[in-house]
């Protein structure tokens, strides 16, 4: 996906999200570095998600999570796994959709616009590489839908990346 290409479908969640994995494959073809690949897919799915504050990633080292590429306000640096949505994500290794930040228990809000969350655990060969994060100013702003389409992307870029 060059960036003279028409933003992507979101008219259906469905085909937006075909149509976003199909480009992130594009995109990542021929790269295999963790971080390019983590910076460019942070970048499209800021640019493609409609609704979004923030997206990117949390990176796993030891029992915390590292604030790594993303694209919004600037993050929290470290979160122990099990503090707020990302650390239970990563704790649980579940994927967790949380439809209002401010009733998740130790919620920890580094951007204060942000009012629905979705979390995606990066799973390889059994171990936690990291966590897809993606916030909206919206509540209630993800479900089932996002929780396949970027389940899918996190597929996507755990398999193109080393």
């Amino acid at each position: 996906m060059s960036v003279t290409e028409p933003p992507l479908d979101f008219t259906s969640k469905q085909r937006g999200y075909a149509e976003l994995a199909q480009a992130l494959a594009g995109l990542l073809t021929g790269e295999r570095d963790l971080i390019a690949n983590a910076a460019n897919t942070a970048a499209l799915l800021f640019g493609a998600l409609p609704s979004i504050n923030w997206a990117g990633f949390y990176l796993a080292r030891g029992r915390e999570l590292i604030v790594g590429p993303f694209q919004g306000r600037p993050a929290c640096v470290r979160i122990a796994f099990g503090s707020g949505v990302c650390g239970r994500a990563a704790a649980d290794c579940q994927t967790i959709v949380v439809p209002d930040v401010h009733a998740f228990p130790g919620h920890i809000a580094c951007d204060g616009a942000s009012r629905s969350e979705i979390v995606v655990p990066l799973m390889r060969d059994g171990k936690l590489v990291g966590v897809l994060d993606v916030d909206s100013p919206e509540l209630a702003r993800f479900d089932e839908t996002d929780r396949a389409g970027l389940e899918r992307i996190a597929a996507i870029f755990l398999a193109a990346s080393d």
